[in-house]
Order: C-alpha cells, then sequence, then structure tokens
C-alpha cells in the first residue's frame, strides 16, 4: 500500500465522519464524492480509486490527458469535467470525459453534443447555475427552466442534475446554497431522472449537505493542500 493512499484512505474516513455528522445520520453511501486531482499528480487519481472512490474531477483538459494515460481505470469509474469548457475544447471534453458539470451555454452544450455524437457516446451533463448573484459562470436561476429545455434537445447529452459554486463570502453560502436546492426541486419535478446535486467543497461540505446536496467535489479533504507552482 502506497503512502499516498493511507493518506487518502485516512483523510476519507474524515470526510464521511463529516458527511455523518452533517446529515445527522449514515448517509455517507447516498454522497458522492467527485476526488478533485487537479493540480496534483496521476498518483492522487490512483489512490483515490484504490481508496474506493470512483469519481475523479479535473477542472483543464490538457492536464487530464496526460494524467489520464497514466492511470489504469477500473470498470465503473467516471470522470468529471468540473472547470470551464472553452468551446474549442468542447469536442475533446466531450470524448476524455463521463460527465460534464459546467454546462451554462448552449452553443458549448451543442458542441459538446457534437463531441459526444462523434464519441459514439451519451454525456452526462450538469447544468452550472449561478445562485452566488455575482459575475462569474452560471445560468441564472429564472432563466434554467428554458436553459434545460433547450439542452434536453440534444441528442448526444443526458442531463442528469445541477452543480453550484457556494459565493466568495461565507457569510451569503447559505442563501445560496438555499437557492441552488430551490432550483433543483424545480428541475426534478419536471425532470424525474435529474437526481443530482453537486454542491460544497472541502470547506463548505456541510452547508451544502443541509441544503440536500448529492454529490461533493473534494480535494484538499482528500490530498491536503497543493503545492505551489
Amino acid at each position: 500500500m502506497t503512502e499516498e493512499k493511507i493518506d487518502v484512505l485516512a483523510r476519507l474516513q474524515a470526510v464521511r465522519e463529516r458527511i455523518e455528522r452533517a446529515s445527522r445520520g449514515p448517509v455517507a453511501e447516498r454522497v458522492r464524492i467527485v476526488a478533485v486531482t487537479k493540480g496534483f499528480g496521476a498518483g492522487a487519481i490512483t489512490a483515490a480509486l484504490d481508496s474506493g472512490l470512483s469519481d475523479i474531477g479535473e477542472n483543464y483538459y490538457q492536464e487530464a490527458a496526460d494524467k489520464f494515460r497514466e492511470v489504469s481505470w477500473p470498470a465503473g469509474a467516471l470522470r468529471h469535467f468540473i472547470g470551464r469548457v472553452q468551446r474549442n475544447k468542447a469536442r475533446r471534453i466531450a470524448a476524455l470525459f463521463d460527465v460534464v458539470q459546467t454546462v451554462d451555454d448552449l452553443e458549448v452544450a451543442a458542441a459538446l453534443d457534437r463531441g459526444a455524437g462523434a464519441a459514439h457516446k451519451t454525456l452526462d451533463v450538469l447544468v452550472q447555475v449561478n445562485v452566488a448573484g455575482d459575475q462569474r459562470q452560471g445560468v441564472p436561476p429564472d432563466l434554467l427552466g428554458d436553459f434545460t429545455g433547450a439542452l434536453r434537445a440534444h441528442q448526444h447529452l443526458r442531463l442528469r442534475g445541477l452543480m453550484a459554486m457556494g459565493p466568495p463570502d461565507p457569510s451569503a453560502a447559505d442563501v445560496a446554497f438555499a437557492r441552488a436546492a430551490a432550483c433543483f426541486e424545480r428541475l426534478r419535478a419536471a425532470l424525474p431522472s435529474a437526481t443530482v446535486l453537486s454542491m460544497g467543497m472541502s470547506d463548505d461540505m456541510e452547508l451544502a449537505l443541509a441544503h440536500g446536496s448529492t454529490m461533493l467535489r473534494l480535494g484538499t479533504a482528500l490530498f491536503g493542500p497543493r503545492r505551489a507552482p
């Protein structure tokens, strides 16, 4: 057993305990954990997979492509793209990843659809909703219904739910996460198969869970601080 795997196993146990405390019950199996390996080497991906995690998240196409070639992927492992999708890389992202969590532009969605079609696959996607009220990416909540309706017309994309980022100001996170939960309930009422609410990172997972998150995106909590470049 590598030292890297030992470290991840210990941190994963601590994460599961945090999840159970935050949810006031044994719900660790219900909440999926995406191990965010941005800034870490391929060994971090292998350590996460060897520790029983099956969801790996990366932010940048080229970094992911370079590392993924070094990994022996077990059956059932899913590669999540969680960064900003550049239109000129959308086709390659669609081919390399199993899930794209940051769809917020219909032209980008069309490019992902073409890329998935060329790769003879169905790509799972989440719509990123901007619940923080800032200028970062994401579909405004009042436009979400029209956006998801248009997105569902794409043959090679399968809408699985929503993704939300917490606001830069932690004191505003409760309101933002409540807004995301309301958006998620509206989407589920229209599309019962949309069962994923990806919300919560290492610093705010408890609050995200309190608002119904079903998927956490964790880097530091699993791997420790990233090394300075």
